[in-house]
C-alpha cells in the first residue's frame, strides 16, 4: 500500500447470522472516513471472505458476528489467511462476544474486537491507527 492509497477494508458477515445493520453502519463510517470498503453481504463463508480480501488487495477484514460462532469463524478466517500467505491482512471484528473470549481471539491473531457500545468514531480511529502497518500485533 502506498502512502497515498486509501485503506481497503472488507466488511463481512460470516455464517448464518442474518443481522447486518451494525456491519452496514461500520462499513459506511469507514467509507465516510475515506477508506475503500467492500461489503460482502450476509451468509459468507470464511473461504469467500478470505478470497474476496485477497482478490481486492484488502488491508483488513472486519467481521461482524452475532451468532455465537465467533471462535470458529474468526479462527477459520485466520487459518485461511495463513494458508494463502496473507497474514499481513489485519483481522478485526465486532458483535456479541463474551469478555472471556477476547484474549483467546487475540491469541488466534484477531487484532481487535469491538463489543456493543463501541462508537463508529472509535472503530475508524482504531483502523486508521492499526491497519496498514504489517507489524501490528493482536491486542
Amino acid at each position: 500500500m502506498s502512502a497515498t492509497s486509501p485503506l481497503r477494508v472488507v466488511v463481512a458477515k460470516p455464517g448464518l447470522d442474518g443481522h447486518d445493520r451494525g456491519a452496514k453502519v461500520v462499513a459506511r463510517a469507514l467509507r465516510d472516513a475515506g477508506m475503500e470498503v467492500i461489503y460482502t453481504g450476509l451468509h459468507q463463508t470464511p473461504e469467500q471472505i478470505v478470497e474476496t480480501a485477497i482478490a481486492e488487495d484488502a488491508d483488513a477484514i472486519g467481521l461482524s458476528v452475532l451468532s455465537g460462532a465467533h471462535m470458529t469463524l474468526f479462527k477459520r478466517v485466520r487459518e485461511l489467511l495463513t494458508e494463502r500467505e496473507a497474514e499481513d491482512i489485519v483481522v478485526f471484528g465486532g458483535g456479541i462476544i463474551p469478555d472471556a473470549d477476547l484474549q483467546p481471539l487475540a491469541e488466534l491473531g484477531v487484532h481487535k474486537i469491538f463489543t456493543p457500545g463501541a462508537t463508529t468514531t472509535e472503530i475508524v480511529e482504531w483502523v486508521r491507527g492499526n491497519v496498514g502497518d504489517a507489524s501490528a500485533s493482536p491486542a
